[in-house]
């Protein structure tokens, strides 16, 4: 019986689960073989060191066989699960500095960084155009606003991948980027007409449909399209649009089920079920073991009865494995992804942006820093840069008194500003806080969500991520060693 035969009695084919640690135990590898299983995403959890993460992924592929799928969230940014490899700039970063080369470069350094350990999957590039300021979700996370940006940029990144070895997955299909709503939280919905998202959130997946090797769903719902499901569980949206209207012949995967878009409206196997029927090819049944048995059940008891179509998986089985073969889970140590610490610095410097012309303090100067005490880590990002951080560094340029908040309505500017002190207030948070709202510093470095800087009412240099790299190029334009040339994603 061939693999493919073989695969289709067994629902472990067309479902991905994570695993519990950064080890692959016993129990966990007798779960994979036993279900069939050959897709795994990892997370921060499963991540300790190089040695230990290419060891992880070789004892995965050993378990899944040669058909292993190993992905991970490595977009750049705050979603870089590593914390050992120099940091690649965010979407929006790159999309401010506005070359495609450069781009195409920094997405085969971030593959170059998951091939040397054995990952073959990248879970981006993020082709949302995010025309949203108050996207809590997005953000910095897409190349920018503009419909052209996003398509260049997206298309370089898919270059980059494909040139390095790695499969990428653009996402959120059809279009994550005028939300209001993170559908890990909530379902949310887009209510555009068709000639609108033709024009918007589709254009950049349509027109490089061609140079994509597998699409991530979103979880939202677009009433132009299907007023009742989400796009992941809509046979319209992926069978009707992408594969027949579009068609798309590579892979599929939705986005995780455990978010609360799905989880809390129609519950795990079912959803799994549904996913299949629409069109996914692979269902990403993430979280504890009984969450990935309640799909895996649900999808092999529509196995037996009949009721997912034999062909259609059968079809998704051939896409998944052609996935696997043209970009095989074989780690490279011969890479050194350090080897890239200068163009991805280099990459970062390139994206700072000026809003409303600000000037640094002189320096040497004394200077005011108010900035939040601690940002954890939170649900796709990982833990932003804490104020003593900061402060130490910006001792590097100034005399640096600083004021750490814990929450920024506690902020009393009157006072602050009475100190008689250059006052530079650094946001680090993801989310934009309604407290800054007029709030009057000197100078705002917005160093994580661009979209910050329309809150707060002083001239900001804005570098769209919070990462070492960037926060070196910040010191370069403090010093006045350096411009910022990047082009803002909205006016100012």
């Amino acid at each position: 019986m061939s693999p493919t035969l073989h695969s289709l009695q067994s629902s472990g084919a067309l479902v991905m689960v994570d695993i519990p640690g950064p080890t692959l135990d016993d129990d966990t590898a007798a779960h994979l073989r036993r279900r069939g299983i050959r897709s795994v995403c990892l997370f921060r959890k499963n991540v300790e060191s190089e040695a230990q993460l290419r060891r992880l992924c070789a004892d995965l592929r050993a378990v899944m066989g040669e058909h292993a799928l190993i992905a991970l969230d490595h977009e750049g940014g705050a979603i870089l699960r590593p914390l050992f490899w120099p940091f690649a700039p965010s979407a929006m970063n790159q999309g401010a500095a506005g070359d495609e080369a450069l781009t195409e470069e920094v997405n085969a350094a971030l593959a170059r960084q998951l091939r040397s350990v054995g990952i073959n999957w990248n879970f981006a590039p993020v082709l949302d155009v995010n025309v949203n300021p108050a996207n809590p979700v997005i953000g910095e996370r897409a190349y920018g606003a503009d419909v052209g940006v996003v398509t260049r940029m997206g298309g370089a990144a898919l270059a980059g991948h494909d040139r390095a070895g790695v499969a990428a997955c653009v996402k959120h299909f059809p279009g994550h980027g005028d939300t209001s709503l993170d559908s890990h939280l909530a379902l949310p919905r887009v209510d555009k007409p068709r000639v609108a998202l033709d024009a918007g959130e589709f254009a950049p997946f349509r027109a490089l449909l061609p140079r994509t090797p597998a699409m991530m769903t979103a979880h939202i719902i677009y009433p132009a399209l299907d007023p009742d499901r989400p796009a992941t569980l809509s046979r319209a949206v992926l069978t009707g649009l992408l594969r027949e209207e579009w068609g798309y012949d590579g892979v599929i995967v939705t986005d995780s089920m455990g978010m609360k878009a799905i989880d809390d409206h129609y519950g795990r196997g079912e959803a799994g079920v549904m996913a299949l029927q629409a069109g996914t090819d692979l269902v990403m049944a993430l979280g504890r073991r009984e969450a990935q048995d309640a799909t895996l059940d649900a999808i092999q008891a529509a196995l037996d009865r009949g009721t997912l179509d034999a062909g259609q998986m059968q079809a998704s089985v051939r896409r998944l494995e052609a996935l696997a073969a043209r970009y095989p889970a074989q780690a490279d140590p011969a890479l050194n992804a350090r080897d890239d610490a200068a163009l991805l610095a280099d990459a970062w410097a390139r994206g700072l942006s000026a809003y409303r012309s600000p000037v640094a303090p002189t320096p040497g100067s004394r200077v005011l820093l108010v900035a939040q005490a601690r940002v954890p880590r939170e649900n796709v990002s990982e833990a932003s840069v804490d104020a003593q951080t900061l402060a130490a560094e910006l001792r590097g340029v100034y005399d640096v008194q600083l004021h750490a908040f814990e929450d920024p309505a506690e902020l009393d500017w009157a006072s602050l500003r009475a100190q008689g002190l250059p006052v530079i207030l650094a946001t680090t948070s993801r989310h934009r806080h309604a407290a800054l709202r007029g709030a009057r510093p000197d100078l705002h470095l917005a160093l994580y969500n661009p979209y910050a800087a329309l809150d707060v009412d002083a001239p900001a240099l804005v570098t769209y991520g919070f990462q070492p790299e960037a926060r070196r190029a910040v010191l370069t334009w403090l010093r006045g060693e350096r411009r910022a040339t990047g082009t803002l994603p909205f006016s100012g």
